[in-house]
């Protein structure tokens, strides 16, 4: 019997440096508990599409479907809040927010339907971009949700001009990205 290697696989829009780094300093202006384990810099991007996992011989072929994601322009994103996802009334994901172009909610629709010939399924679920900041394990209190949901800022514009299709390696330590390929938007003209 053949055994088939997998690969947990995500597309996702890329946050420009200076961004991430806006946002890691309004997180850490709300909150600088050292005991909490934040996402690192490194894996703070937009998942457009969650494709999960595949045979080790599809990933060229997915690599390859996804180069006309090129032909799109640039893509002008609004970092606006930051939220919490719950699970039984407990959050366990905080995010910071996000509006972008409508172009992006198409680009989505199209990565969908070329992506279900390799029996790839459709997320059914309303697209909310967003970034996840930490992964909560522990009840950090009231006041650190509220610190959070209830902080404002002036909106970070920001135009980002590059996709990647990601690999997710689970490790004891959590989970390692590895970029498979990037694709470049194109700029728009000033």
């Amino acid at each position: 019997m053949e055994l088939r290697l997998k690969n947990r696989l995500f597309v996702s829009l890329n946050l420009p440096e200076s961004v991430t780094d806006k946002i890691i300093a309004l997180r850490d202006s709300i909150s600088a508990d050292e005991k909490i384990k934040w996402e690192p810099k490194e894996k703070l991007h937009l998942t457009i599409k969650f494709i999960g996992d595949v045979d080790s011989e599809l990933v060229s072929k997915i690599s390859d479907e996804l180069m006309f994601v090129e032909d799109y322009n640039s893509i002008n994103c609004s970092f606006i809040k930051f939220g919490f996802f719950y699970r039984d009334n407990n959050p366990t994901i905080l995010w910071a927010g996000l509006e972008t172009d409508i172009s992006l909610f198409g680009l989505i629709d199209v990565i969908n339907v070329r992506l279900q010939k390799f029996s790839i399924v459709v997320d059914k679920n309303k697209f909310k971009p967003h970034v996840t900041l930490l992964r909560i394990k522990n009840d950090l209190g009231i006041d650190f949700v509220n610190n959070f949901k209830n902080f404002t800022f002036t909106p970070i514009d920001f135009s980002t001009n590059s996709i990647s299709l990601y690999k997710s390696e689970l490790h004891k330590d959590g989970s390692k990205y590895f970029e498979i390929k990037n694709y470049k938007l194109k700029k728009l003209e000033k």
